[in-house]
């Protein structure tokens, strides 16, 4: 099968993708949904992405280049608020590739990237992480996020002694930040051993923050940093590390990709979603619900993680993931 992918450039993620189908036996060439990753064009996307159309209608005539005659048999688009190819972009890829099956996955709210509901009449088949975004749209299907294949070699290796008893990686939006720095002060008497590491595309995008939102009021410069831990650092601090936090952006309620990879390396995850109780690979005493006080009694701190059933964890890997989109 011959797929075109479009998905963000973020972190590793389009090669996981890529390998993956590559190893499913499908042929694959994967494009970037935006022109740059660049903090700046990032930010005007998700702003007002109007004001760079030039920039974004020379970007996507170089991808229709690339295509060239080349015919699909499915275009997936895995679509965020990254996403800068306009409706009429959507309608032209469509119209070269006719004999195509389109498919859209939504890994952001719609709350957060209302755009969506503009080219989603466009696909033939519709999925979210989002229950509350599939409940108000009848064509979507609801289908979690995944764990890749790096995740699942790091489930296989769980040390008797941890080097860090909580971490978190990742970047510092407000309501994130806030939940992050808090449920870290109170989990110092029973997890001392901690690696927070708060992420900002760029100083500019911190001022930004410092200066408009009321979470980073009293923040302090040497809490963030601007480079981004990625690939085998990354890997080797989930491998180290007894528990995760997280904390989902604001008008979210689909898990982030963080609990979905947490759970891929049989590691335990603690959360400010509600909704994750809802899952089917929710246990106690593996994940635990923040709500602003910790119980400390509860399972979740008196046992190791427990292994769930083996359908249900295959249930959340990539491959099936894939599966699901290809409609194999």
């Amino acid at each position: 099968m011959k797929i075109l992918l479009i998905t963000p450039n973020f972190f590793d993620y389009p090669k996981l993708i890529s390998d993956e189908l590559k190893s499913m036996g499908h042929e694959v060439d994967w494009f970037d949904d935006r022109p740059s990753t660049n903090p700046f064009i990032k930010a005007i996307i998700r702003i007002n992405k109007d004001t760079i159309n030039s920039v974004i209608r020379q970007y996507f005539n170089r991808v229709m280049q690339s295509i060239g005659n080349k015919k699909y048999d499915k275009v997936l688009l895995v679509s965020g608020q990254s996403l800068s190819f306009t409706e009429d972009m959507i309608v032209q890829l469509r119209k070269t590739q006719p004999q195509a099956e389109f498919v859209l996955y939504q890994w952001d709210s719609v709350a957060n990237f209302p755009y969506i509901d503009t080219v989603e009449k466009h696909f033939d088949r519709c999925y979210s992480f989002d229950r509350d975004d599939v409940a108000s749209h009848p064509r979507w299907k609801f289908m979690a996020l995944f764990y890749s294949r790096k995740y699942e070699e790091i489930g296989k290796r769980r040390p008797s002694n941890y080097k860090y008893d909580v971490l978190f990686v990742g970047t510092a939006h407000p309501k994130k930040y806030r939940f992050i720095s808090e449920m870290s002060k109170k989990l110092k008497p029973v997890f001392p051993k901690q690696f927070i590491y708060f992420f900002f595309p760029s100083r500019l995008v911190y001022v930004y923050r410092k200066l408009r939102n009321p979470e980073f009021k009293h923040a302090k410069y040497s809490e963030f940093h601007f480079t981004s831990i990625k690939g085998a650092e990354l890997d080797q601090l989930f491998a180290d590390s007894r528990c995760i936090l997280d904390s989902p952006q604001d008008g979210q309620l689909g898990l982030t990709m963080r609990v979905l990879e947490t759970l891929g390396a049989k590691r335990k995850i603690i959360t400010t979603n509600k909704d994750v109780v809802n899952y089917d690979f929710y246990d106690e005493r593996n994940v635990y619900v923040y709500d602003g006080t910790f119980d400390f009694d509860s399972p979740f701190f008196k046992e190791d993680f427990t292994d769930i059933d083996e359908s249900i964890y295959r249930k959340y890997s990539l491959r099936s993931w894939l599966t699901e989109l290809l409609g194999e």
